[in-house]
């Protein structure tokens, strides 16, 4: 089937992440169903199609990102399998969807997340090896502003405790290395110490291939990312009043270093972003720091 061939493109040529290469599957999937299924042959797709097709996710209530990420998909896997010549010509060139709406991130204050990490590290004070662990990965999350895939995927060796930095695999498989605060390599060694041998003693013959992550699962398999989403919303998710995941940490990790006058293609390297286009929008200014600046700066302030 041309769509498995394209993902298989995707996976082993363009080297795009297990996300990425399941959301195109998925946006796949429901172009297929709506051109009449398995039945449906390549050539058959024209633009009107496709048209019918956006139609129809605007009636379902799409929202325009989804819509957007569908029409990016479709217009991939049309470019590729003209260039296969499995098409004559592509039917996606004049397909027009909805931009995306300009969102900012959603960003905690250095005050808030100071609160959370210290109640974090009283938990973990207590030596109970999961707290011990939660308390490394959010402190790592926001002082390596890390994807949350980079940081379940951290093995032991990748951590350079003398340099304070860690050796992360990001999108497209490009390795960097990012640097971390002090907060974040005190609970990781506590972890090290005492929270992670208890957690690997719960493994069993099935997990493994887990003995060179970093950290650790309730069970002592690799930590997933479910659980990392479920760890930074509950600590999280009450003091923003939104649901929030490990993403937020990022986002806060990256307006936190422009604010305290970081360079721009500093925290672009920081962040593994491959233009510095997606690292601009964190150079929206908190209303504390523009109010600062005015004071400073300004003959009649």
């Amino acid at each position: 089937m041309a769509a498995e061939a394209y993902l298989r493109h995707l996976e082993q040529v363009r080297r795009l992440s297990p996300a990425t290469v399941r959301a195109y599957r998925s946006d796949l999937a429901v172009l297929q169903v709506a051109c009449g299924g398995g039945d449906a042959e390549l050539a058959d797709v024209d633009l009107e199609a496709l048209r019918d097709w956006l139609w129809q996710a605007v009636q379902r209530g799409d929202s325009r990102a989804t819509i957007a990420r569908r029409t990016a998909a479709v217009r991939g896997f049309f470019a590729w399998a003209t260039e296969a010549e499995l098409i004559d010509a592509d039917p996606s060139l004049r397909l027009v969807s909805p931009k995306r709406g300009k969102t900012l991130p959603k960003v905690a204050t250095v005050r808030t997340l100071d609160e959370v990490l210290g109640a974090m590290a009283q938990a973990a004070a207590e030596g109970d090896p999961a707290a011990l662990r939660d308390h490394a990965v959010v402190e790592l999350l926001y002082g390596a502003a890390v994807r949350v895939s980079e940081l379940c995927g951290l093995d032991i060796g990748d951590l350079d405790a003398d340099r304070r930095t860690v050796r992360v695999l990001g999108k497209g498989a490009k390795e960097r290395v990012v640097p971390f605060g002090l907060p974040a390599l005190r609970a990781v060694e506590a972890y090290l110490v005492r929270g992670r041998p208890v957690l690997a003693a719960r493994a069993d013959e099935t997990r493994a291939a887990a003995a060179s992550a970093l950290f650790l699962g309730a069970r002592g398999g690799r930590l997933g990312p479910r659980a990392v989403y479920d760890l930074v919303s509950r600590r999280l998710g009450p003091v923003l009043g939104a649901q929030v995941g490990p993403h937020a940490l990022r986002h806060s990790a990256a307006t936190h270093l422009l604010d305290g006058g970081a360079d721009l293609r500093a925290v672009q390297e920081i962040l593994g972003h491959a233009s510095l286009g997606t690292t601009q929008i964190y150079t929206h200014v908190s209303s504390e720091r523009l109010t600062a600046t005015y004071r400073l700066a300004h003959p009649r302030a």
